[in-house]
């Protein structure tokens, strides 16, 4: 298994940077690199259950990168020195720009349940689309619902309950998508003005795809009867 991966294309490594640090403020926690084929698979977690008895979805946002052909692993790292290595990275192509990166993993975590979820590569159908005027309307409706209905000091248990409540409910008129998918592809950068937002389906999987980047949504099994 390689413990490092070779951008292709180092105007790749800017997009990588932005992504990650966009993740980093939904979540500071971690971030899964899926290698293989050429091709890098960035996963971060937006929402994911806190436990047995959290009904919320897991939502996930992916971005993939060209990568040198022989780079073949599965990482779960720390996405704050992931972003770090990177960082480097670009100081480093500033003061002399080279068409290939190469950027050593971080040591690996092994405790991340959210991680443990493989959404599928193959067996999507299209099921329908809309804009991204309407995600965006439902995430920015999200996040000012919550910072309404949550004070300053919060206990983390309610805010959760809260969190859970918000962002697991359906968007109007669109099937098996709720509001939390439109938060990640909102706040991970994957709007853009006058985008169409492609809807997929397989199995409990849903997932929305932009021109920035796809948001992967697994339902809770209470939910997967229409």
């Amino acid at each position: 298994m390689s413990r490092s991966f070779t951008l292709t294309d180092s105007l790749a490594l800017g997009d990588l940077h932005v992504f990650l640090g966009r993740a980093m403020r939904v979540d500071d926690g971690s971030v899964r690199l899926i290698a293989g084929s050429g091709v890098l698979a960035v996963y971060v977690s937006v929402l994911h259950p806190a436990g047995l008895l959290d009904e919320s979805p897991t939502v996930l946002g992916l971005r993939t990168f060209a990568v040198a052909a022989d780079d073949t692993f599965d990482a779960v790292v720390p996405v704050r020195s992931l972003l770090m290595r990177v960082e480097g990275q670009i100081e480093a192509a500033n003061a002399s720009p080279d068409d290939r990166v190469t950027i050593t993993l971080p040591m690996e975590v092994n405790t991340v349940t959210w991680a443990a979820i493989s959404p599928p590569r193959g067996g999507w159908q299209s099921i329908q689309s809309t804009d991204a005027a309407v995600l965006e309307a439902a995430a920015r409706a999200g996040i000012d619902e919550i910072a309404e209905a949550i004070p300053t000091g919060t206990g983390e248990q309610i805010v959760q309950r809260v969190r859970t409540e918000i962002w697991g409910r359906s968007i109007d008129d669109l099937d098996f998508v709720p509001a939390g998918a439109a938060f990640a592809a909102f706040s991970l950068g994957f709007l853009s003005d006058g985008d169409s937002v492609s809807i997929y389906e397989t199995g409990p999987w849903t997932r929305l795809t932009t021109r920035g980047g796809h948001v992967l949504v697994k339902r809770r099994a209470w939910s997967l009867s229409r």
